[in-house]
């Protein structure tokens, strides 16, 4: 054989080589990745169920934080027991869309008098980020702790609307809603306003 001959082989060879671990590398990485690749599907399906108009007027709101604990004592097993640190608010309202024409009473030629509706709760809402359960415990049976915290979320809300009663929010709706309704009917109307809430 001739010395041209080995060295073609040779370069043949060397080709075939040098391209089939280009190939085996290329494949090994692109196995890998296919690998450590995660793809994300969220699927939904939002349907509009109910459109409601607003008219509802926030006049205050308070935010809240409240730590509960809940204990149900047991003879026999451990009791169970859940601690909660609850983050929420409560807004007081007014209801502007119940406001009729027969709501605005003059008195005399200088001024009148408008009835607003009574103030309302417009909603009582716990904080889901920052509201946290730090301990659950004597949790036995499948879906305790689940029902645990379920349960903690709803004693939590109403904690927290009962806590803003007795900080009297309806009361501070009435006076927000006095402060901010006078003076801007009275620049409107150019009469003297005085403000009343149905019973």
């Amino acid at each position: 054989m001739s010395q041209s001959f080995l060295r073609t082989r040779t370069a043949i060879l060397l080709t075939v080589a040098i391209t089939t671990i280009v190939l085996i590398l290329g494949l090994f990485f692109y196995i890998k990745r296919q690998f450590f690749i995660t793809r994300t599907e969220i699927n939904d399906d939002v349907m509009v169920e109910k459109i409601v108009s607003m008219g509802k007027l926030e006049l205050v709101k308070y935010s809240m934080k409240d730590v509960i604990e809940k204990k149900e004592i047991r003879n026999i097993l451990p009791d169970k027991r859940i601690l909660f640190v609850a983050v929420g608010e409560v807004t007081g309202c007014i209801d502007l869309t119940r406001i009729k024409k027969s709501d605005i009473v003059p008195s005399g030629s200088d001024s009148l008098t408008v009835f607003l509706p009574k103030p309302e709760i417009c909603y009582v809402k716990l904080d889901h980020q920052q509201s946290k359960v730090y301990d659950v415990s004597g949790a036995w049976f499948p879906g305790d702790s689940k029902n645990m915290v379920e349960d903690i979320y709803k004693i939590a809300e109403k904690q927290i609307l009962d806590y803003a009663g007795k900080q009297n929010i309806l009361g501070k709706t009435n006076e927000n809603a006095r402060l901010i309704f006078k003076p801007m009917l009275e620049n409107i109307s150019g009469k003297r306003v005085g403000i009343e809430f149905r019973q």
